[in-house]
């Protein structure tokens, strides 16, 4: 039998965005900390993320119409009891980044920070880098878990399974808690176990599930998928969230045009240069995000047009190109003058409001499973994410949960007989790799499927479709990694089919439109409707094609 050693922690980090390595840090005060990441430790959504952070730091604001704000765009299932504690909390989590050498922007030599507004924000609250503040605060964190002697980081390791108690051996109370993960070196093909006391999801989202995302190609909703198989609860995976505004042009990649710019007064006009929003929202260009791409969307099919534009030209040229250096350097390169013309925009798959169900201390319905970040559903976005919130979310979320693992009674104690060398599993007797040209029109045909039949407007009859088209690549993905070599790119495919089938159940689920859910058959918001929808296997132990979709009412 083929073994290999586990590599052991007190905690395991999947992930290395915003929440995940604001958790290390923090954990690493009360043990060893161990960070698997499948691509490079900066390749995160956070990295992406231009907005900023929401804080109430401004006399003219406070705290009251922040949660106001939030709840309003969560369309009445947001947790406010939650929303609270993050949003007190916001003013000395800013403070920490900065301890962490995150250099914000500032408007003066004084040194008060700069603030910015976004869409749903009734006062200027957004605290950024310039237009690159994720990659600012990927900076300082990376830098700061690099230069801890606690924290080790691995990347190119991808996580494909949990693994639990019962998988090493243990019969006892603690079968069913969640000890490490199965790892995947993508440079080697080596599998190897993780074991942990704790083990963090951090691993974003599913953008990737879409044909047009602005998420880097790691957001396959790993996390997501591995819970799910585990047995976790997952909650309201309907609500997707779609960014008004990426970059609508041939060779640009996911390149979002970020809400700070018509937080700073660009307006949205459509392919005959008329300013449309005011027919849609009295808040025009700074209404709730799903608003505003369902906007947009039905402009376009009103136009026939294929994007609508974002125009600054109205606003001070020098003001622009200082406020988003980044953002008209990107244009440029792309042949527009961000500030001298329309920037031509479309919609885009940007945010995941659901998630592993988790409560205010991080935990999800498994022992030993905890979820930080956009792989978590906290209560926080409810039906719809306001801008800004979610980096704010991770921060608060990393604190809670670093504190329930520090509390936690180790599972690899004196009294629990070593672990030892773990089979991962004999090779299948083919040992091949799935073909490349396989697992490449499976990954395009499930992405276009999404887009098309699961976008911003909804209906049932696509619903159908999907569901039906989704399950169909499923059996065949579920056959290939039964019957082939490990392999990274498989692994994912694997996890957008699952996700975008969980997806569609949900949204079938939930007969009304509320927040990102929009539906044709049911256009009106339903009062009795203001419940969670939870998915989750009929037993831990079945295969994932048992999908089963429930809802509570709480």
């Amino acid at each position: 039998m083929l073994t290999v050693e586990p590599v052991r922690s007190r905690c395991l980090v999947i992930g290395t965005g915003i929440a995940g390595l604001q958790f290390a840090l923090l954990a690493s005060e009360y043990g060893t900390v161990r960070i698997a990441t499948k691509k490079e430790s900066k390749e995160s959504n956070t990295n992406y993320a231009q907005g900023g952070i929401a804080a109430v730091l401004s006399p003219l604001d406070d705290f009251d119409l922040h949660v106001r704000d939030t709840m309003i765009a969560g369309a009445g299932l947001c947790n406010q009891e939650v929303i609270e504690a993050m949003v007190r909390a916001a003013p000395e989590l800013i403070d920490r980044l900065i301890g962490y050498g995150v250099q914000f922007t500032r408007l003066d030599q004084n040194g008060e920070l700069s603030l910015g507004r976004e869409g749903g924000h009734s006062r200027n609250r957004i605290v950024h880098a310039g237009d690159m503040t994720g990659r600012e605060l990927e900076k300082g964190l990376v830098e700061a878990c690099s230069a801890n002697p606690q924290i080790t980081i691995d990347e190119n390791h991808m996580g494909l399974d949990l693994i639990k108690g019962r998988d090493l051996g243990y019969d006892d109370a603690d079968a069913e808690r969640v000890v490490g993960c199965w790892i995947l070196d993508r440079d080697t093909r080596e599998l190897r176990p993780y074991l942990a006391d704790t083990v963090v999801l951090a691993t974003g989202g599913c953008g990737k599930v879409y044909a047009y995302t602005s998420n880097p190609d790691s957001a396959t909703g790993d996390g997501l998928a591995m819970a799910y198989r585990a047995g976790a609860t997952l909650a309201n995976l309907e609500f997707v969230q779609f960014h008004p505004t990426c970059l609508y042009h041939p060779d640009a990649k996911s390149f979002l045009i970020s809400e700070a710019v018509r937080g700073e007064g660009a307006w949205l006009i459509n392919s005959r240069g008329e300013r449309f929003m005011e027919r849609y929202h009295p808040q025009r260009e700074l209404a709730p995000r799903d608003i505003v791409a369902r906007s947009i969307d039905q402009e376009m099919k009103i136009k026939g047009a294929p994007c609508v534009y974002l125009d600054l030209r109205h606003l001070d040229r020098d003001h622009v190109e200082r406020r988003f250096p980044n953002l008209c350097a990107t244009c440029a390169k792309f042949g527009i003058d961000m500030a001298g013309e329309p920037v031509p925009v479309v919609p885009a798959a940007h945010y995941m409001c659901g998630g592993v169900r988790v409560d205010i201390e991080g935990r999800s319905d498994i022992t030993g499973l905890l979820a930080v970040g956009e792989v978590a559903c906290t209560g926080v976005h409810g039906g719809n994410r306001l801008a800004s919130n979610s980096l704010l979310e991770a921060l608060f979320f990393a604190e809670k949960a670093a504190l329930t693992a520090a509390a936690m009674d180790p599972y690899f104690s004196e009294s629990r007989p070593p672990v030892p060398p773990v089979d991962p599993g004999s090779p299948p007797a083919s040992s091949d790799v799935a073909e490349a040209m396989v697992l490449e029109h499976d990954w395009d045909v499930v992405r276009r499927v999404m887009w098309d039949y699961v976008g911003i407007v909804r209906n049932n009859a696509r619903l159908e479709i999907a569901r039906r088209r989704v399950r169909a690549i499923r059996a065949t993905v579920e056959q290939l990694h039964r019957t082939s070599l490990c392999d990274a790119d498989l692994a994912e495919l694997r996890n957008i089919s699952l996700l975008a089938e969980l997806i569609i159940l949900c949204a079938r689920s939930r007969t009304e439109s509320r927040g990102l859910h929009f539906t044709l058959d049911h256009p009106a918001t339903d009062s009795g409707e203001a419940r969670d929808t939870l998915v989750g296997l009929k037993t831990g132990r079945r295969t994932e094609t048992d999908i089963e979709t429930g809802s509570t009412r709480e």
